[in-house]
């Protein structure tokens, strides 16, 4: 179990000072090992099966099933997680993913029909470790509080984007290169080798949440509205990835150059990568609702332009324009949850996002595989257009949602404050839409104060971390 460290804030956070936190790298490293495979598993199914069928659609339905039963069970294990330990889920779990993946491999290279892949397909989706949202729990427990921890959210979307470089690279040059089943036996063996190990790193683990003997209810994650808005914003972003996934492999196919897809796929996910870096390295001014919904606009209008790529170029420089915009969303709303949904149920709600991704590109792939069947790669673009057009007008709609809901306590120069739970000037007045709250409580701590405070710059966030943040107004 860990507990909130205080952090040194003297230097302007950073990759650096991030890495430095007590035990960081005893969790980042295994972790990165365990969830590389993760990359991999789509990518597998569909070039796999595609082999063995000798059609994308019926592709598309194995992989889209795989990604609906990891979507449903994500939330499910998040939930044990939360309540008996990470080491006591995730060990279960890989032991058999790792069945389920060599079984559904069987299958495809036996000549299995469809639906006999599809029935394979749920329990190697059901079974996909959470090792994404168990690495981002340890952050949130280790740095509850602290101005690394959007860094931190930043340090982790450029992880996972690391691993969807380097996991379709990979996948396609073992399916393609050695056999068509190398790349889940590949997937299946990394996933129980490096879930293993980061199930043995105890120490960083969260804090668990059984039930309390005096018959407290928990709280489930998806009671929290803001979290909601969230999973549709989420279910956008895996569009977009489920879409790249289907139609960049059959463009490879059409100019003739089946290899391409990996590195098509790779400038994509590098394009995210970079924006990844560099989310985590600038000091914001603006608040992450903001930077939420700028971000998803730059994604919607980078999507809405894939279709008309004719030449492997165009493609890949528009591919890299979309990853671009994806950081800032994905980096941002990860970073959000820490705000919206308690501590006793951060796994959880991580699970319901990372759920929500692959739910998205599920859906994604049955689309754009039947398009691409019909009438070509151009026509399986437009699948990410229309889903990042329908997250956007979600999160337009209902971004007054996404105000924290309980917000840090306020304290002046002087060194008074409001209580614990009341609103901030950033949240409760222009995250809100409105001043009025903001000026009522300028105005409260006034009258309050020995010593009028001379300007709502002066007022810090007190985050019971050993040190103080300058508030952040969006």
């Amino acid at each position: 179990m860990t507990s909130a460290v205080t952090t040194d804030t003297s230097a302007r956070p950073g990759y650096g000072q991030l890495l430095r936190t007590p035990g960081a790298l005893g969790f980042v490293l295994p972790g990165f090992a365990a969830r590389l495979p993760f990359g991999m598993l789509t990518i597998s199914i569909l070039l796999l099966v595609q082999h063995t069928t000798g059609s994308y659609g019926s592709a598309g339905i194995v992989a889209a099933v795989t990604g609906i039963s990891m979507a449903l069970s994500a939330p499910l294990m998040g939930i044990f997680t939360d309540r008996f330990g990470q080491s006591a889920v995730l060990v279960p779990v890989v032991l058999a993913h790792s069945a389920a993946v060599s079984g559904l491999a069987a299958l495809a290279l036996a000549g299995a029909p469809v639906w006999a892949l599809a029935l394979a397909a749920v329990p190697t989706g059901a079974s996909v470790p959470q090792v994404g949202p168990m690495v981002r729990a340890r952050w949130a427990a280790r740095l509850e509080g602290s101005p690394l921890l959007p860094t931190a959210a930043a340090f982790e979307s450029v992880t996972d984007e690391f691993t969807f470089v380097v996991g379709p690279v990979l996948a396609t040059a073992l399916c393609t290169g050695v056999h068509p089943a190398a790349g889940l036996v590949t997937e299946a063996t990394l996933t129980l080798i490096g879930g293993l190990v980061f199930a043995a790193r105890r120490a960083s683990q969260p804090t668990t949440h059984a039930p309390s003997a005096t018959g407290e209810k928990r709280a489930f994650a998806l009671s929290h509205p803001g979290l909601r808005v969230l999973i549709f914003a989420f279910l956008g972003i895996g569009a977009v990835f489920g879409g790249m996934q289907v139609s960049l492999a059959a463009f490879s196919n059409e100019i003739g150059n089946p290899g391409a897809n990996g590195l098509l796929y790779g400038v994509f996910a590098a394009g995210n990568m970079i924006a990844g870096i560099a989310m985590g390295a600038v000091a914001w001014k603006i608040g992450p609702r903001r930077r939420l919904i700028l971000g998803y606009i730059g994604l919607t209008a980078a999507a809405s332009v894939l279709w008309a790529a004719n030449s492997m170029i165009l493609l890949g420089a528009l591919g890299l324009v979309v990853g671009l915009f994806i950081a800032p969303a994905l980096i941002t709303g990860y970073t959000m949850v820490e705000q919206l949904v308690p501590a006793n149920a951060r796994t959880e709600a991580f699970t319901w996002l990372t759920g929500s991704i692959a739910f998205g590109q599920a859906i994604a792939v049955i689309l754009a595989g039947r398009l691409t069947d019909a009438h070509g790669s151009s026509y399986g673009f437009l699948v990410p257009m229309a889903a990042t057009a329908l997250a956007l007008a979600t999160l337009l709609a209902l971004r007054a949602k996404l105000a924290p809901k309980a917000p840090s306590r306020i304290v002046n120069a002087s060194g008074t404050g409001t209580a614990a739970g009341s609103p901030s000037v950033s949240e409760a007045g222009t995250e809100a839409g409105t001043g009025t709250t903001a000026r009522a409580e300028v105005t409260a701590s006034a009258t309050a104060s020995p010593a009028p405070v001379p300007a709502a710059r002066n007022r810090v966030n007190e985050r019971g971390m050993g040190h103080r943040v300058p508030v952040t107004v969006d």
